[in-house]
């Protein structure tokens, strides 16, 4: 278990920098000062975070190409596969929970604790399925104050990440059933 600082008041934003996918496929804006550096384990994306050595706290996104198309008719396996998911975790708690579509793109969204490594740990997680595309953004306290500390920098990473115009126009029901001619 390691030994962290004790925080007061809360942390402040020195400057704002927006990270873009090299693929084009999704952007999100960060605090300049934070970490940034590609994912580990063969993942697709990439982790930010206030602190280099104790990367726990963090908001990282992860993206994979599903191979085929999805829509929202597809909503009730997914959920079943991503609550599988979270369920192999250590004591998982699921603290907020909704499921959203937005014409064919569909959005699980989930705050839990588990424990890892000896600490409770907190998480915010999108699970996105956009096209063919499957979306996977987290903010994540290394024990619950520091999820707490860090939540206004770790919202705004949420609230500012896009998809592009591109995803949206594909996954409109109407703008794919449009007649030839």
């Amino acid at each position: 278990m390691r030994v962290r600082p004790t925080r007061t008041g809360r942390p402040r934003f020195t400057g704002v920098t927006t990270y873009t996918d090299r693929d084009g496929r999704y952007e999100f804006r960060h605090p300049s000062d934070w970490f940034r550096e590609d994912l580990d384990d063969g993942l697709d994306g990439v982790i930010v975070g206030p602190d280099r050595d104790d990367e726990a706290t963090h908001f990282a996104v992860a993206v994979r190409d599903l191979g085929l198309d999805v829509t929202a008719a597809d909503l009730p396996p997914l959920r079943e596969g991503f609550e599988e998911g979270i369920s192999q975790l250590a004591d998982v708690a699921v603290e907020a929970s909704s499921d959203t579509t937005y014409n064919d793109i569909i959005k699980f969204e989930r705050t839990i604790s588990f424990t890892e490594d000896g600490e409770t740990r907190r998480r915010r997680i999108w699970n996105m399925y956009a096209d063919r595309w499957q979306f996977t953004a987290v903010y994540q306290g290394a024990t619950v104050e520091e999820f707490r500390y860090w939540l206004p920098m770790g919202n705004y990473c949420f609230s500012a990440f896009q998809l592009p115009l591109a995803l949206w126009y594909a996954t409109d029901p109407s703008v794919r059933e449009q007649p030839a001619g």
